[in-house]
C-alpha cells in the first residue's frame, strides 16, 4: 500500500536562555489536507500542539492548530514557533505579519529573535459560570490543595483573551510545586466551564526579574502538563495587571521549571493600555528547530 509522508517540524517555543521551551509541531504547505488528516498527522507526531500552514486570503498564513485529540481556535506556543521558524526561513522578512485562524485574524509582531501573537482585551468572571456550579473548593480540590495554599485574598479567576483559561494564584512555589493534578477532575470542570485548562501560579520565582512562575494544565486537550503557553501567558499578565497591582506595560512569566523533567521556559507579555485600561495584548518569545518528525499516512 502506498504511503504520503509528511514532515513535521519540531521547534521549541518560549526558550528560556536557549534552553528549554515548549515543542510544537509545524506543517508547511498544509492547502489541500482535510480536517480528519491534519488530525491524524497531529496524534502521530505527539505534541502537544501542531500547527498546520497554508495559504490565506485574508492575512500572510493561515494557521490551524491540533493538539493530539482535537482542534482548538489558538495556540501561542505554536503560533511563536510558526512565526519564528518562518522567519528564519525567510518566509516573513518584515516586522509584522498575520494569521487567519478559525476564530479570525491576528496580528503577529516580530522583533529581533522575538515573535509575539496578538491577543484580545481580558474578559473576567468566577468559576460559577452558566448552569454550572463549579466552587473554589473543587476547583482547589482538582489540584490537590486547600484554601490556605491560595495567595491571600484572591480566588480562581477565569479569563479569555482568546481562550478561557481557570487562573489560580497560590501563595508561593511550594504550593505550586506541590500541585497534585486530578486530571480527570480537571478535564470534567474544564468541560463544564468550557476552559482550554487550569493556569497556576505564584509571584515567587527562580529567576530575578520574573513577575511570575506558573504551570498549566489541559487534560481536556491531552495536554497533562505544558511547559509554556503563551494563550495562558496572556491572561494572567491582565491578572497581574488588573487584580495584583503590578503596573507594568512589559511583564516576563516563567513556566516548565517545576515539571518533571523540568522544561524551563519564558513568556513575554507585553500590553496596550487606553487610559490605564487592557487594550489588547500579544504574548511573545523565542523559539528554536530542535528535529523533525517524519510522519507516514495511507495515500
Amino acid at each position: 500500500m502506498s504511503k504520503r509522508v509528511f514532515t513535521v517540524n519540531v521547534v521549541n517555543a518560549f526558550t528560556d536562555q536557549g534552553e528549554g521551551g515548549n515543542p510544537a509541531g509545524i506543517l508547511l504547505e498544509a492547502d489541500g489536507l482535510d480536517q480528519t488528516t491534519k488530525q491524524e498527522i497531529a496524534a502521530r507526531a505527539g505534541l502537544s500542539e501542531t500547527a498546520f500552514v497554508s495559504t490565506s486570503e485574508t492575512a500572510d498564513f493561515r494557521l490551524e492548530f491540533f493538539t493530539p485529540t482535537r482542534q482548538i481556535a489558538h495556540c501561542g506556543h505554536a503560533t511563536v514557533a510558526t512565526f519564528s521558524y518562518l522567519a528564519q526561513q525567510g518566509h516573513v522578512t518584515g516586522p509584522d505579519s498575520s494569521k487567519e485562524t478559525i476564530d479570525g485574524n491576528r496580528n503577529i509582531f516580530l522583533k529581533g529573535d522575538l515573535a509575539f501573537m496578538e491577543q484580545l482585551a481580558p474578559r473576567y468572571w468566577s468559576p460559577k459560570v452558566g448552569d454550572g456550579d463549579v466552587s473554589n473548593d473543587e476547583v482547589l480540590a482538582s489540584l490537590g490543595l486547600q484554601d490556605p495554599d491560595l495567595l491571600p485574598g484572591h480566588r480562581p479567576l477565569v479569563i479569555n483573551t482568546g481562550n478561557s483559561f481557570m487562573v489560580v494564584p497560590v501563595a508561593g512555589e511550594r504550593a505550586l510545586a506541590a500541585i497534585a493534578p486530578d486530571q480527570v477532575a480537571i478535564e470534567g470542570i474544564s468541560d463544564e466551564l468550557d476552559l482550554i485548562g487550569y493556569y497556576a501560579f505564584t509571584l515567587e520565582t527562580q529567576l530575578p526579574g520574573r513577575d511570575a512562575a506558573a504551570r498549566m494544565f489541559a487534560p481536556r486537550f491531552g495536554i497533562p502538563e505544558e511547559a509554556a503557553t503563551g494563550m495562558a501567558a496572556g491572561p494572567l499578565a491582565c491578572y497581574l495587571f488588573d487584580y495584583l497591582g503590578i503596573k507594568k506595560e512589559r511583564l516576563i512569566i516563567e513556566q516548565g521549571r517545576l515539571m518533571t523533567p523540568p522544561s524551563p521556559s519564558e513568556i513575554i507579555v507585553e500590553l496596550t493600555l487606553n487610559k490605564g485600561q487592557i487594550t489588547r495584548l500579544a504574548a511573545g518569545g523565542r523559539a528554536r528547530l530542535m528535529r523533525q518528525i517524519q510522519v507516514e499516512m495511507p495515500a
